[in-house]
């Protein structure tokens, strides 16, 4: 590949598409994020071929604005079409993108099993803790006393805890990061190192429905503490300590438990 033709590939991955979503929303940065990773790679492995799969919401604009083979899937349906993908081509490296409403609520059948099944994709769950392209209704990680015009009383109900679930689940690759440029590159190329099904949490508080200003600066990164990885009930603790509703908890960045696994590629 010549210095051209591997300019042409760097570049490639950003569509012509102007993106429509909200002045200031973190998916700018979710993008970017992603945008980085793949041409890091493209220039480390330039012939590893890259695909992508999105579901229904503000976060399947990703599919408009990344350039990259896939499909924009029904709501709730990204990972079951992601794991026929990966069924029909093995080698395919596939990025997953979903919203919290996606994941949890539509989908989250399919999350539990792509963690049980462990096939060989990284996930990406954009969660900023409602419907935002319906405008606002509560999903299942909105926080106690969340109101919309759908809840003018509030939401009663505590939220599911993603991180306790994936790790319940079985999931081999588990973390959360927040709506960061850098983080996002990051955490991506982490997972891209690990062999088998990698969920990464993105906190991306709505600039419009739900914003929180306070979210970034309560967060921590685990592997600066020294959080041990590969135990599994330190995980569970540190997943217990962000339930999604309380204003004080500090909130645990990075990557909570990882551990090879077999693929469900390589045993069918």
């Amino acid at each position: 590949m010549n210095k051209a033709e591997q300019n042409k590939k760097l570049a490639s991955f950003k569509t012509k598409t102007i993106p429509t979503w909200c002045p200031g929303c973190f998916n700018f940065q979710i993008l970017a994020g992603t945008e980085m990773f793949l041409k890091e790679q493209a220039q480390k492995e330039p012939k590893k071929e890259w695909a992508m799969v999105s579901g229904i919401g503000c976060h399947g604009k990703m599919f408009d604005y990344l350039n990259l083979p896939g499909l924009n899937a029904l709501h709730g349906r990204s990972i079951p079409v992601a794991v026929g993908m990966k069924v029909a081509k093995p080698e395919l490296n596939l990025l997953v993108y979903c919203g919290d409403g996606d994941a949890y609520a539509e989908g989250i059948e399919h999350l539990i099993h792509a963690a049980r099944y462990n096939s060989n994709f990284k996930l990406l769950v954009h969660n900023n803790q409602v419907f935002a392209l319906t405008i606002a209704e509560p999903s299942p990680v909105s926080e106690i006393g969340y109101k919309d015009k759908t809840n003018p009383r509030g939401v009663k109900l505590a939220p599911l805890n993603p991180i306790r679930l994936m790790l319940a689940s079985g999931a081999s690759f588990v973390a959360r990061v927040f709506a960061d440029v850098n983080q996002i590159k990051q955490i991506l190329g982490e997972a891209n190192k690990h062999k088998g099904f990698a969920f990464i949490e993105v906190l991306q508080p709505c600039v419009i429905f739900h914003p929180d200003a306070s979210y970034k600066s309560r967060t921590y990164n685990l592997q600066e503490k020294g959080h041990d990885k590969t135990n599994l009930s330190l995980a569970m603790e540190k997943a217990e300590e962000f339930d999604y509703t309380n204003p004080s908890n500090k909130i645990p960045l990075g990557i909570f438990y990882q551990k090879e696994k077999p693929i469900f590629e390589d045993i069918i």
